[in-house]
């Protein structure tokens, strides 16, 4: 079929005419497909992974080996969804001959991207290989929700979330 844009109407969440590759503080919730519990479970209020939690929380501290413009805060994998922190420090020496110049920062929708992407291609590689538990269609939603975080009392606020999640766990709303 082909696109109408008469019937689909696809309306960015994100902040309009918002530079998200600009240095700040971002939070980031990311869901599976269909809020499928894939990466654990929740054992005496305590989020106790699997192996593609593990891996999950491996690609996610590895983003910054992918992208020296940023740096990595509180993050707590779900067993149906992810949060973290996200710092962009904004533009960096480029390391170019001449010494001039700087490197442009990525979105925070390209760190997102990469690391949705990365941890996909190695989920499907481990359910072929060692028969983890197969999802239908995609392993992440399309999108993921992000909050742009413009003071030290939303960090904290947002950063006790993060660590207390699993204690909320049957209060979630990702609690399927």
């Amino acid at each position: 079929m082909k696109f109408n844009p008469n019937i689909y109407h696809r309306k960015s969440i994100r902040l309009k005419n918002y530079d998200y590759s600009q240095a700040g503080l971002y939070f980031i919730t990311i869901c599976t497909e269909n809020r499928y519990c894939l990466f654990g479970t929740i054992q005496d209020n305590n989020m106790a992974l699997n192996n593609a939690g593990n891996m999950i929380a491996s690609h996610w501290r590895e983003l910054p080996n992918r992208f020296p413009a940023v740096v990595l805060h509180e993050y707590v994998v779900m067993p149906n969804h992810f949060h973290g922190i996200i710092e962009s420090v904004g533009a960096i020496p480029c390391g170019c001959p001449d010494g001039a110049g700087t490197r442009p920062a990525p979105t925070i929708g390209d760190v997102v991207g990469a690391f949705k992407s990365l941890s996909t291609n190695e989920y499907i590689k481990k359910v072929k290989q060692n028969n983890w538990q197969p999802f239908a269609g995609k392993l992440w939603q399309r999108n993921y929700y992000e909050h742009i975080i413009r003071n030290e009392e939303s960090y904290l606020t947002i950063a006790e979330y993060i660590q207390n999640n699993p204690l909320r766990w049957l209060e979630d709303k990702y609690y399927v």
